[in-house]
């Protein structure tokens, strides 16, 4: 029986997925190997590749004018990328800080050059910057966002308008959960780990006039212009990896796209939220309800112990990762889009059965 995996990432993968890779993992359409096995300068990988970054251009809408390309390391080596390719000579970096995740990015710029925070919020309980009148230096390299904040639970449900200025995304817990206009974005990054596929392969999106901006200088594997040329094939990529990303983009597909995705995940949320906001208090959100990410819902109770029981009691009854994380304790529910509809109604079903039991 499988758990209601609830996961940060590595996080659930739909489950029609990882049959069909199961099915095809030690002879790939009649190859006599697994895909994982093939050269990927064959012409069958060079199909799977190709045929994930259409699929992928498809869902989101991509325009003519970006290109996508496949990664590794994550998204902590774009935090380092995006700057060492983007951030010139008596340029500064601008960032909004929402949580976690823009912090690191942020550290990781400073490594490199100048920088400048251009909204932040502190507040308690969590809220999301105002970023609708930023105000830019004139010699802004970029604008760095966050979209979602994996390990606070917060959302970024606005993007700043930043005219010439390029906007950089950080999209890696919630892409592909609802729609997002990429035209807006010189460059969109994420960690396939939690809505694209298994750990081990970055997305990049990025429009092919920055190209133009990154320096020579820069060691070959560090360099977008490098792998866009070679269409992320200038080292081996992380061949199964972007084959079972392919998989998951036609399970998105089948679903209705991004707009069928988003209606399931509103849903998804709003079973676990119900629970917390009809609790008096039994259970309190973390994040202001306009802000709260339909990915990750944090949550607490009203003491320690009843967090231990909680915690214990939900392990037995067959539910995975909802321990917060270690820098903000309590507890989160990461309904990523492959955590079917009933992991959420059983999770709010137990919620509503422990309140009743030591409310």
């Amino acid at each position: 029986m499988r758990k209601h995996n609830f996961n940060a990432g590595p996080a659930a993968l739909p489950l029609s997925a990882l049959e069909q890779a199961q099915a095809q993992l030690v002879d790939f359409q009649g190859m006599g190997m697994s895909i994982m096995e093939a050269s990927h300068r064959s012409s069958e990988y060079e199909a799977v590749h190709n045929h994930a970054q259409e699929l992928l251009r498809e869902l989101m809408g991509i325009p003519d004018g970006y290109r996508i390309l496949f990664l590794q390391g994550g998204a902590s080596l774009q935090f380092a990328m995006v700057p060492m390719n983007f951030l010139g000579k008596d340029q500064v970096a601008c960032y909004v800080q929402t949580g976690n995740w823009s912090n690191k990015a942020l550290k990781e710029a400073k490594l490199l050059g100048e920088t400048k925070i251009v909204a932040s919020s502190d507040a308690r309980p969590r809220r999301a910057p105002d970023v609708a009148n930023i105000s830019l230096p004139n010699n802004a390299a970029y604008v760095h966002t966050t979209s979602n904040e994996t390990i606070e639970g917060l959302r970024l449900n606005q993007f700043p308008e930043t005219g010439d200025v390029p906007l950089v995304c950080d999209m890696s817990s919630d892409i592909l959960s609802r729609p997002v206009e990429v035209s807006r974005f010189g460059l969109i990054y994420a960690g396939a780990q939690k809505n694209l596929g298994p750990s081990g392969v970055t997305v990049v999106i990025i429009r092919e006039d920055l190209l133009a901006k990154v320096p020579a200088t820069l060691p070959s594997m560090l360099r977008y212009d490098v792998h866009v040329k070679a269409n992320s094939l200038y080292n081996t990529p992380p061949t199964f990896g972007v084959y079972l990303t392919g998989l998951v983009l036609e399970w998105v597909k089948e679903q209705g796209g991004l707009h069928g995705i988003y209606e399931m995940n509103a849903l998804k949320a709003k079973l676990v939220y119900d629970v917390i906001d009809e609790s008096q208090g039994f259970y309190e959100g973390l994040v202001v309800p306009e802000d709260r990410s339909l990915m990750n819902i944090t949550f607490g109770l009203q003491s320690e112990e009843l967090e231990a029981l909680f915690l214990k009691e939900s392990k037995a009854q067959g539910f995975v990762g909802l321990k917060g994380h270690r820098e903000m304790g309590h507890f989160r529910a990461s309904a990523y889009n492959a955590v079917p509809v009933a992991s959420c109604k059983a999770l709010a079903d137990f919620m509503k059965d422990f309140q009743r039991r030591n409310g």
